[in-house]
């Protein structure tokens, strides 16, 4: 595939989402830069503001399988895998496989931070190995595969905090914001007159295979050796134990138990070629890797008890990173 055509294909589905979405243009576009990474993307927001009416918007325009999962407190992880059933069949009785909803190309886990930690942790293996394991069966899913999980900020009541390690599997987290008067008017209109107008579907009935060429042409993008240093450089930095010399982050050290994974450079270079070939071009700059770094990293990093009780977030330490961080 050809970056016109990447690039014409990746637009069709902005403004065809953008239909039925109001704002939000750049969750959107980060959404399907992680999509066509191969990653997955964990929304954060209040309820109402249209998280899972986008989740569903792209699937279509995609024209991809969907499930949705609604997770509760009284959610078990057979409920989302799927379990084996026994039947019968010519008299003879016999277990099979009821495949769960995760058995879909693109998988909504709806407020996922209201079910256990033992549920949560159902999608793990989903989420990075693209199978699912039953009873010692092993079950692929269906490429591609994507987990997009809506979660309500963690201080309102009912909430499961996410474990770290499935925190770590997701590609981006995007946090989703209320609207703007002019865009609540404009929610309004669409919402409250004689029809709702749905996505359509963009991408032709072999989308699945446009999607793999897409993905392929992605991690073809070119980066210098100079961005390469400079990401590992900042995903260094965020670890407490690197605060020495002159390159030290006093933000880090005072409010950090933990800096980012390796997966946090990786969600970094891949969203940063992905936001390149978005914008047309086939090398990675400066400025489409700090088009990523918050998405990327904002819940990689694990704060500590000062940081809680000062009210410091993730991205106020990453905004420091960055100002400390030279370029070159």
């Amino acid at each position: 595939m050809e970056p016109e055509k990447y690039r014409e294909q990746f637009s069709s589905l902005e403004a065809e989402v953008r239909k039925v979405i109001v704002d939000h243009a750049d969750v959107i576009r980060k959404i399907l830069i992680a999509f066509f990474s191969g990653g997955h993307v964990l929304l954060e927001g209040v309820p109402g503001l249209g998280k899972t009416l986008l989740i569903k918007s792209l699937s279509r325009a995609l024209g991809l399988s969907f499930k949705r999962v609604q997770f509760t407190p009284d959610l078990m992880p057979s409920d989302i895998t799927g379990t084996q059933v026994l039947t019968e069949n010519d008299g003879r009785r016999e277990f099979q496989f009821k495949q769960g909803p995760i058995f879909a190309q693109v998988v909504l886990a709806d407020e996922i931070n209201r079910a256990t930690p033992k549920t949560q942790s159902a999608v793990l293996e989903a989420m990075e190995e693209r199978q699912v394991t039953v009873f010692g069966e092993t079950y692929p899913l269906e490429p591609p595969f994507m987990v997009l999980a809506t979660q309500n900020p963690i201080e309102l009541e009912g909430t499961y905090p996410l474990p770290e390690a499935q925190l770590d599997r997701f590609f981006f987290k995007l946090l989703v914001s209320s609207p703007a008067p002019e865009e609540l008017m404009e929610i309004l209109h669409r919402t409250t007159g004689e029809a709702l107008q749905g996505a359509s579907q963009v991408l032709p009935n072999n989308g699945a295979e446009i999607i793999v060429e897409m993905q392929r042409l992605l991690r073809q993008v070119l980066m210098a050796p100079p961005l390469e240093d400079y990401v590992v450089r900042l995903v260094h930095a965020t670890h407490p134990t690197a605060q020495k010399g002159d390159g030290a982050v006093p933000e880090v050290g005072a409010y950090l138990r933990f800096g980012s994974s390796p997966r946090g450079a990786q969600a970094i270079i891949l969203g940063a070629k992905g936001n390149a070939l978005a914008e047309g071009r086939v090398h990675v700059s400066y400025e489409d890797i700090e088009a990523v770094i918050y998405p990327a990293l904002r819940h990689r990093l694990i704060l500590n008890f000062q940081a809680e009780a000062e009210n410091v977030g993730a991205d106020q330490i990453l905004a420091a990173v960055i100002k400390k961080i030279p370029r070159d």
